[in-house]
């Protein structure tokens, strides 16, 4: 082969050779988050630009419900904040650029869809505390129009983030958002179960969902699946609620349920079923999955929870499932009669109490967002002394360490 065939034939091998590829680094250190900085129809593999990441942003004082989650969009420069009954929208440096009210639910954490860069949240109707509670702060109209309606119905919320232009839109009337009813969640909030011989209202110790994430099939790093946690009483004396219970769907075809929401009649329009129904034996804890995030850096879900309080168990604020152990089948403990369910497996890391693996951190409850290569934006809530509530998000790298798992970075 002379010089000529040789140069050919580089040239023929460079025009199919992928650009950007490095083969001498590691997988885990060019692995990137699903969502924070992905556009549409494609999943940021790259880790974040530090220099270019403010360390702190401030939503300053936002009335008197608290933050519930936060999502971050890197590409744009955008990150969406959940304050219960709104969504705010602001530009990394703490500039308000628009915002979604008049929800009389209960908008809980927040994630980006890597495949169509809307925003997805929980949404709760619901006749419980927290439900009265909620309504105890509405003005009179907002209160009376709940009132009049059927109270309950668990919701993902879907927000086209790219028409959230300014402060003050209406969900209904601005054409924002649209939502998918989750009945499986329901079923289980209505169900009757037997618990140690008595009856107990709310399967599993259901009260509602909180927790949502995109994120691969588990024991997999394939698929894009949205899975939405449920919400667990706090219940010291029954023994079925001691998992916590995360519904994995598909949302591809998502566009033939997906209906704006009359808050004054809650429609009943989602799949039948979800794609997977997996449970985290953690022990029992308040209210379930706060703040639900895989984080493709490591392949692995976080957890972030309120503290539980029976005494049996650990009853940390942070557990994190392992996303390369595949679900097991297997019964489920503390269950009356035969329940069967795919459960999955701790991360073998942290701290460890009678089998239990998890870490004591203070934060994370009101948002936790993975950014890529090990680093998350994590939501420090705060009450001023007139009652207003407010998030600093600060940034943070994760390190494992059984003392100390986030790092806060300078």
């Amino acid at each position: 082969m002379n010089i000529g065939q040789i140069f050919k034939l580089f040239l023929a091998v460079a025009a199919v050779w992928p650009s950007g590829v490095v083969a001498t680094e590691p997988a885990d250190r060019i692995s990137g988050e699903y969502a924070s900085d992905a556009g549409p129809g494609r999943r940021e593999r790259r880790c974040p630009e530090l220099g270019a990441l403010p360390r702190t942003i401030a939503t300053g004082d936002r009335g008197p419900f608290h933050v519930q989650g936060i999502a971050v969009d890197l590409k744009r420069g955008h990150i969406y904040f959940s304050f219960t009954t709104q969504l705010l929208k602001f530009d990394l440096q703490g500039r308000l650029i628009g915002s979604v009210d008049g929800l009389t639910g209960h908008l809980g954490c927040l994630t980006m869809n890597p495949d169509d860069g809307r925003v997805y949240g929980s949404l709760e109707y619901k006749d419980d505390a927290i439900g009265q509670g909620i309504r105890s702060k509405l003005t009179e109209r907002d209160a009376a129009e709940v009132e009049a309606s059927d109270r309950t119905g668990f919701y993902v919320a879907i927000f086209d983030v790219d028409r959230i232009t300014r402060p003050g839109m209406d969900a209904e009337r601005d054409r924002v958002m649209t939502t998918v009813y989750i009945g499986e969640a329901v079923a289980d909030y209505r169900a009757q179960v037997t618990d140690g011989g008595s009856v107990r209202e709310h399967r599993f110790g259901c009260s509602g969902i909180d927790g949502v994430t995109f994120g691969p099939l588990m024991g997999t790093r394939r698929g894009n699946l949205l899975y939405v946690a449920y919400g667990i009483y706090g219940d010291t004396l029954r023994h079925d609620n001691d998992y916590q219970v995360l519904l994995a769907y598909d949302t591809k075809d998502w566009h033939r349920y997906e209906a704006p929401l009359s808050q004054e009649n809650l429609h009943r329009s989602g799949p039948p079923a979800p794609a997977g129904k997996y449970f985290v034996r953690t022990g029992n804890t308040r209210y379930g999955v706060q703040n639900l995030a895989y984080d493709p850096a490591s392949g692995n879900f976080y957890m972030a929870v309120y503290r539980g309080s029976k005494s049996c168990y650990p009853n940390y604020s942070l557990f994190v499932v392992d996303g390369s152990a595949a679900p097991r089948r297997e019964p489920l403990i503390g269950t009356d009669g035969p329940v069967m369910g795919e459960v999955l497996s701790l991360l073998p890391a942290g701290k460890e109490e009678n089998g239990i693996r998890g870490w004591d951190f203070p934060w994370g409850t009101t948002g936790l967002c993975p950014l890529g290569g090990g680093y998350f934006y994590i939501s420090h809530e705060a009450r001023s002394e007139h009652g207003e509530q407010s998030s600093t998000v600060h940034l943070y790298e994760w390190t494992g360490d059984e003392q100390t798992p986030f790092r806060a970075v300078e």
